[in-house]
């Protein structure tokens, strides 16, 4: 599918030459239903195959996103939320692109009851919903959608290369996918600002510094490293990992009060479950948990 992005208006004509897929480690294995999509790879990895690994692919747009894209990325999500293996999940791009943005061409000639009658974007959300931890591994450019998509992941890695942006405004718009909500929440409100209007940059170190992205790796060693990050969290218990997830998302959406009462009540509900039970078990007979997820 031919298409254009917000990359033209940020970055020399001449990048669309991607470099070898960062998702090639060794440990990584085919998922079985890699076959089926267009736009994306899928794959697991880590020694004990318990992390999904996305791969945005459309080298020729810089993996723009476009309808196509973000539906094969939800159909996969959902396909590692149902697989008991996985305990958490990367999204990567290419060294040269995360995702450049969304697909300008695809949606250049939308009218505003076509966006409102079709809910316009909706479906991109369900990377934000997924209740299985989500990280993702930023190279390159990551602006206009493909910065929304890096900020609805749970945990952002970069690449040392990563350029962070919302360059909507540049042709006359404006952030639809969370750019103005979540943006603000990770740097603050001036900085969010500085960003959404003028449609600047940030690069990796300044992404680290702003707690955009939680570290910064060589490019070539991001994907390991973020694999190696979901197989930490992938060798604790599911259940109680989504529970924990649950709680500091409920921090961006009530007050302290509120947000005290409900992790408190999740403490108070993990002493339900036989996890917690082995994990306190294991822990006063100086031993490694054997975690089932019940």
């Amino acid at each position: 599918m031919a298409a254009r992005s917000l990359t033209k208006f940020v970055f020399s004509k001449n990048s669309a030459n991607l470099v070898k897929n960062a998702c090639s480690a060794q440990n990584v294995r085919l998922f079985s239903a890699q076959a089926n999509y267009e736009f994306i790879k899928v794959s697991k990895a880590g020694a004990k195959n318990n992390v999904g690994v996305i791969t945005l692919n459309r080298p020729k747009a810089l993996n723009a996103l476009c309808n196509g894209l973000m539906t094969e990325l939800s159909n996969a999500l959902v396909e590692f939320e149902g697989d008991g293996s996985v305990g958490a999940i990367v999204i990567t791009g290419s060294e040269k692109a995360f995702a450049a943005g969304a697909d300008i061409k695809e949606m250049q000639n939308n009218t505003f009851a076509k966006n409102v009658s079709a809910n316009f974007l909706e479906h991109w959300n369900k990377v934000a919903r997924t209740y299985k931890p989500v990280i993702a591994a930023v190279n390159g450019y990551a602006l206009g959608g493909g910065c929304e998509l890096a900020m609805m992941c749970d945990i952002i890695y970069a690449g040392e290369n990563a350029k962070f942006g919302q360059p909507e405004i540049l042709i006359g718009t404006i952030p639809g996918a969370g750019g103005t909500q979540r943006l603000p929440r990770y740097v603050g409100k001036s900085k969010a600002m500085e960003i959404v209007l003028t449609g600047n940059q940030v690069n990796a170190q300044e992404a680290e510094k702003m707690g955009l992205a939680a570290k910064v790796f060589p490019a070539d060693k991001l994907v390991d490293e973020a694999v190696k990050l979901g197989e930490k969290i992938s060798a604790n218990s599911q259940l109680i990992v989504k529970l924990a997830k649950e709680s500091v998302n409920a921090a961006f959406e009530t007050t302290l009060a509120q947000g005290l009462l409900f992790e408190k009540r999740l403490f108070h509900a993990t002493f339900a479950t036989k996890d917690r039970q082995e994990g306190m078990t294991a822990f006063v007979e100086k031993r490694p948990p054997n975690f089932t997820n019940e």
